[in-house]
């Protein structure tokens, strides 16, 4: 991803304008400094950088990923030549960027929750091609993730279970494979249906408060129970007061606003 990224934003004439304007043999050095607060993932992507551009350069991580900063918080130092160190910025700085903005909004989700025994979980909404990263960033910020892919868990939907014939169908289908099973349900009968069956997790999808209320008073912590659908900052701490045991939240990878960092030189 690295390469990929440094050949769409180099080309096959590199940083002309660093070439033109910097003398070969400068040698400055760049400090990464957020303008925001928040929480810090993907340092290590710096180093592959510029790893990737110049080994010469030398890369100080100051921070570890997960960790909190506030608005001037210095996290890494560049040294190099500097038409190097101006040649990897951008590239950089946009997967730290991303990554510290996924953690950043984890981070206020599980915040929102905390005191409940609720847990933050992510999604399958991944930037395509990022989806081991995101999901990285999510645990730097305090969430759990979800499924990989949709090959390391069964998870029964309404379009499998509309294929299927049913809820019952579906499930008995996939007991076939050793894996973990989720269904999901849209309301209290089928909540009920699906409690009749051997799964591990139940989904409770696009359900008001009341609806989930009532949902962990019939389950009665017989199986574990996710809530999902439009989870917003607002209004996941009443959803997790209704007693579920997890919470997928989408907007954690698919909407999360970049951390905003820059990068300036230092004498």
């Amino acid at each position: 991803m690295v390469e990929l990224a440094l050949a769409e934003d180099l080309g096959d004439r590199g940083d002309v304008t660093s070439a033109l304007s910097i003398p070969a043999d400068t040698i400055i050095t760049g400090r990464i400094r957020a303008k925001e607060a928040g929480v810090i993932a993907g340092l290590e992507i710096v180093r592959m950088v510029y790893a990737q551009i110049d080994p010469a350069v030398t890369v100080d991580l100051l921070l570890t990923d997960g960790t909190s900063v506030e608005v001037g918080t210095v996290i890494c130092e560049v040294r190099g030549a500097g038409r190097s160190v101006l040649s990897g910025e951008r590239v950089a700085l946009n997967f730290l960027q991303h990554l510290c903005g996924v953690a950043s909004l984890t981070a206020k989700f599980v915040a929102a929750v905390k005191g409940t025994k609720a847990v933050i979980l992510d999604t399958r909404k991944t930037t395509p091609g990022w989806r081991l990263l995101e999901k990285y960033a999510v645990r730097m910020g305090g969430g759990q993730n979800h499924r990989i892919g949709l090959y390391d868990m069964v998870l029964i939907k309404d379009n499998h279970i509309d294929a299927a014939g049913g809820i019952t169908a579906a499930v008995t289908a996939a007991q076939a494979a050793a894996l973990p099973i989720e269904v999901e349900v849209k309301n209290l009968d089928e909540l009920c249906e699906a409690l009749t069956l051997k799964v591990d997790r139940i989904l409770l999808d696009n359900m008001n408060l009341q609806q989930m209320r009532q949902a962990v008073t019939i389950t009665a912590g017989h199986v574990p129970l996710e809530a999902s659908g439009n989870m917003a900052l607002d209004r996941v701490a009443a959803v997790a007061a209704t007693g579920v045991d997890y919470i997928s939240v989408g907007a954690l990878t698919h909407s999360a606003p970049a951390l905003d960092l820059s990068m300036r030189l230092s004498s």
